[in-house]
């Protein structure tokens, strides 16, 4: 997410009320996640397990919960509480914006696009030429809609990110200040709900398809001309390359990658990053004709008891 204009580091520790070191005039250009940090962005990390991969991301600021070396060329904000600080930031750069009619005056709709009644339209919210949204639609604000898009009645573009940090009095949220990106030529089925970044983009690719109920988590990314069968869930932070085939109830785990051409059959749990061109199946996932050829012998095993015996 980047900042309307540059800030100084003096500015933005202002704004936290907290300890910073560099030059005060550092500048800051904007805020975001670990995978999709450029130079000129704020991360945050709270934990030592993390500290060397955030302090040499591109980030150029790094808040983080203890005052260490400071790498050359970059900027320290140190706070008692990262998660929370990062959390005024987005809330501060990117404030919730009240609606009060279903179209926002600010929404821009391309010609020959057709909205069906009941559907939202929130705040800055861009949808290309001659698009199709069913009824209950909901667009959150800033989400961003290419050509030639049909979403089918009730789906929910642009919800919180599921991303949450346990505290002793209960779950605090990271609140969510990202978008929700339809390119081109997708479609997408009835009661889906595909949730916007933190800070980057939740991505579906041109010409890509998606059944009904198909959940896509925070910040994920899906290829071009993806085909997604009914009752999948894919997690934050996965990238889907080109032209992969998921069917029903596919389930993924988070930041992982599923490569170009992949299929993963039905039911499949994708519990890590699998190679492009090839057919999966099963929990954990494994290559579809070596987990065919284990589902078969084990149907064998009473055979081989009885002979035994």
């Amino acid at each position: 997410m980047k900042f309307p204009k540059s800030h100084s580091l003096q500015e933005i520790a202002s704004l936290l009320n907290c300890k910073f070191i560099g030059d005060k005039d550092f500048q800051v250009l904007g805020m975001n996640e670990i995978h999709v940090v450029e130079p000129g962005d704020i991360v945050f990390v709270d934990h030592p397990k993390y500290y060397d991969k955030a302090l040499q991301s591109a980030a150029t600021i790094v808040l983080i919960n203890k005052e260490v070396e400071c790498p050359e060329g970059k900027a320290l904000l140190i706070s008692d509480d990262p998660f929370r600080d990062f959390n005024i930031l987005t809330k501060h750069f990117k404030p919730f914006q009240f609606a009060n009619v279903a179209i926002a005056p600010s929404a821009e709709i391309g010609e020959g696009t057709v909205i069906q009644p009941n559907t939202f339209v929130g705040n800055n919210v861009k949808i290309g030429k001659n698009c199709l949204i069913h009824s209950n639609v909901s667009i959150y604000d800033h989400t961003v809609i290419g050509d030639n898009v049909i979403i089918h009645a009730g789906t929910i573009l642009g919800a919180d990110a599921f991303y949450y940090k346990k505290r002793p009095e209960g779950f605090d949220q990271l609140v969510s200040g990202g978008r929700v990106v339809i390119e081109d030529n997708v479609g997408i089925g009835a009661l889906c709900t595909i949730d916007k970044g933190v800070t980057g983009d939740t991505t579906i690719g041109a010409g890509s398809k998606l059944d009904n109920q198909v959940h896509v988590g925070h910040d994920t990314v899906i290829g071009k001309k993806c085909l997604i069968a009914s009752q999948t869930g894919i997690a934050g932070c996965v990238i889907i390359e080109d032209e992969v085939t998921l069917w029903g109830q596919v389930g993924t785990t988070s930041g992982i990658t599923i490569g170009a051409k992949a299929v993963v059959m039905g039911q499949t749990g994708v519990t890590k990053s699998v190679e492009g061109g090839k057919s999966y199946f099963g929990t954990p996932i494994e290559e579809s004709r070596e987990k065919l050829k284990q589902l078969a012998n084990i149907k064998k095993i009473p055979e081989i008891l009885s002979k035994l015996k």
